[in-house]
């Protein structure tokens, strides 16, 4: 069954606003942190950014088709507005710092990414279908290969000579580094300091 006409510059904008929202405003917001010595602003970047690797990472099972990608890249949606609101003391070292240009914008880059993650979240359920396809069915699916074409075209850009099986193990190999972090973080670190991001 053809895609509807509306679905593919429907997932052409959510990539580009995934390149706005993600990588674009943070790495201005930690530039402008750090410039500024805004340190606790800078700590909860420095813990965006560890969290938000998974899209990288996504990017690059996705170039190889493979299904697993649909998931991790559904799960970085839900990962992230936890990552920026879960901690207790960073939140409000934020809130009881004086009014700025950077709290500001910092403070709505917040609340903007968090709703377009959840918004993500909820629109791509029809798609994690994909991630329980073989590789061939996933190819063949126009739903799932409509995910595929901002990879494909990111490949083209930046790895035109390599090949994706390789780079689909580039972001297997990112993937298991991930989820021992993850895991030593909620089985180790959490029980210790639980939402202090400082441990204290």
């Amino acid at each position: 069954m053809p895609n509807p006409p509306w679905l593919q510059p429907l997932v052409w904008t959510d990539y580009r606003l995934a390149i706005v929202f993600t990588v674009l405003l943070p790495l201005v917001l930690s530039i402008w942190a750090f410039v500024s010595k805004a340190e606790t602003i800078q700590k909860l970047l420095i813990i965006y950014w560890r969290v938000a690797s998974l899209l990288a990472i996504t990017v690059y099972l996705l170039i190889a088709a493979m299904p697993l990608g649909f998931i991790s890249g559904w799960l970085a949606r839900i990962l992230i507005p936890i990552s920026l609101w879960f901690w207790v003391d960073l939140n409000e070292e934020i809130s009881e710092q004086p009014p700025s240009p950077l709290k500001l914008t910092f403070t709505s880059w917040r609340w903007a990414v968090s709703i377009y993650c959840v918004l993500g979240v909820l629109a791509q359920l029809p798609v994690l279908s994909c991630a329980f396809m073989g590789h061939n069915d996933l190819l063949k699916t126009p739903l799932c290969n409509v995910w595929l074409q901002a990879p494909w075209s990111f490949r083209e850009l930046f790895h035109r000579t390599t090949k994706p099986w390789f780079l689909g193990g580039v972001g297997l190999v990112g993937l298991v580094i991930y989820v021992i972090y993850l895991a030593y973080f909620v089985l180790v670190r959490l029980g210790k300091q639980g939402r202090s991001a400082t441990g204290q």
